[in-house]
């Protein structure tokens, strides 16, 4: 089992089946959204 977490917040975006555990970091939506308007 496999667990994609923001690394902005720290929130869990998605679990995933996977042969491992494992967790990888990606933005999730709130945070994406967060950053394109600080960035305007």
């Amino acid at each position: 089992m496999g667990t994609i977490i923001c690394q902005i917040c720290d929130k869990t975006i998605e679990h995933f089946e996977n042969e491992k555990v494992s967790t990888l970091y990606g933005k999730c939506t709130c945070c994406d959204e967060e950053q394109k308007k600080t960035f305007k």
